[in-house]
């Protein structure tokens, strides 16, 4: 994969990249914001890695740029153990992962081995278009609609979402939807979940009406058409 490296540690990126490197990667690095924007501007990459504290503005603003600008990237946030506000702030703003410091190389590298391969998978489904009740999915394409308006979904939104368009008025318990889009045991709290299905909801639904993923009280949640 293309791997944009957002680190403002010189001896913590050389290491990264250096391990990345040696799983077949190739990296490019930014140390601040500014950097990092103009890098996803200038360039497509399939993965970015982003630390939270940068210089010039912090990387829960070039995650919001970079959402604000429609563009389809996997975003892998590098958050401070203590700060659990800033792991759940990360995953409401867009990120597709976090991963919280100091980590083990190998836990980084399996983060964005599982992220590779979903999107890698994604691309290999075989039903065309999937629908449930006004909204649509081109699995190819990655493309999103509720009638004729696109919905502009993260890459890891549309994962969650391709769980419930494939099963509709099915039931799926937390852990279920985790180890159907992070396919390993995870160490999530169940706030990730409720915070993808939240995002979700303030795409799809419309003000006043039934949501499109419903809650099951102490089951989890489903996905009908809209009565």
């Amino acid at each position: 994969m293309d791997i944009l490296l957002v680190e403002d540690e010189p001896q913590l990126a050389g290491q990264v990249c250096r391990a990345m490197a040696r799983a077949g990667h190739a990296v490019q690095t930014a140390g601040d914001g500014p950097g990092a924007l103009a890098a996803v501007t200038g360039k497509r990459f399939d993965l970015v890695v982003l630390d939270v504290n940068l210089p010039g503005f912090d990387g829960f603003e070039v995650l919001g740029r970079i959402r604000q600008a429609g563009l389809p990237l996997r975003v892998l946030m590098l958050t401070a153990r203590s700060e659990v506000g800033d792991r759940v702030a990360g995953l409401k703003a867009g990120a597709d992962d976090y991963l919280t410091k100091p980590f083990a190389m190998e836990e980084l590298l399996a983060r964005v081995d599982v992220l590779g391969r979903r999107h890698g998978s994604a691309q290999e489904v075989p039903e065309a278009v999937l629908r449930v009740g006004p909204i649509s999915m081109d699995v190819a394409k990655r493309r999103v609609t509720r009638g004729d308006e696109r919905v502009e979904l993260s890459p890891r939104e549309f994962e969650v979402l391709t769980v419930f368009m494939r099963e509709p008025g099915r039931t799926f318990s937390r852990d279920e939807i985790c180890e159907r889009i992070w396919e390993r045991e995870h160490e999530y709290d169940t706030r990730t979940v409720e915070i993808f299905i939240m995002r979700l909801r303030k795409k799809l639904d419309r003000p006043g009406a039934e949501s499109v993923i419903g809650t099951v009280r102490g089951v989890g949640y489903v996905m009908q058409p809209p009565r």
